[in-house]
């Protein structure tokens, strides 16, 4: 009788910390949020490298061409902090998300006569996006390293924000809210 009852406790003992262990519903989907994070934004990053390339052969205004170099400068350091941030977190290395890919492909067939201002009023987009993406982290993230990564790569995030706002208006690209949410299909 002692020999079942210790292995009944045993076993007690080894469901309760495999219980205690295992993370709350709670801490997958902070998990889950970081993992998305970190996704989308070293996807987003891969994605203004090769834009910015892609504007610098393509694009026909000097700002824009000036613009796109700073891009390619910029987020390459970017996304070398990225990915660092996802080795050190042990998230996948980055890839190209579906959606910037798409964006690439749309980029890549389009012409050198309507190129400037689509690429200018993408680039707002996509850094609309991205400062909303890494605030959100900054503010709420559950790995401690992600968030630490969000907070100090979010000021250059919101400077590239107003630099793209700034080159599109010379350019005459549209960049309001309302034509991101037309674009965006809503």
């Amino acid at each position: 009788m002692g020999v079942k009852f210790f292995a009944a406790a045993a076993v007690t003992g080894l469901l309760l910390n495999a219980i205690a262990a295992a993370p709350s519903a709670a801490q997958q989907s902070g998990l889950a949020a970081d993992s998305s994070f970190i996704a989308t934004a070293a996807s987003l990053g891969l994605m203004q490298v090769q834009l910015g390339k892609m504007a610098q052969d393509k694009a026909t205004s000097p700002a824009v061409r000036d613009f796109a170099k700073r891009m390619v400068d910029e987020y390459t350091k970017t996304n070398e902090q990225l990915a660092a941030g996802a080795k050190q977190s042990g998230f996948p290395h980055p890839v190209v998300l579906r959606q910037h890919q798409q964006v690439l492909d749309r980029f890549f067939r389009m012409g050198k006569s309507s190129f400037d201002k689509s690429y200018m009023e993408e680039t707002v987009d996509q850094d609309r996006a991205a400062v909303q993406l890494f605030q959100d982290e900054s503010e709420g993230g559950k790995v401690a390293s992600l968030k630490q990564l969000a907070s100090q790569l979010l000021p250059s995030v919101q400077q590239h924000l107003s630099l793209a706002t700034e080159t599109a208006g010379a350019v005459g690209a549209e960049v309001t809210a309302a034509n991101q949410r037309e674009r965006q299909g809503s």
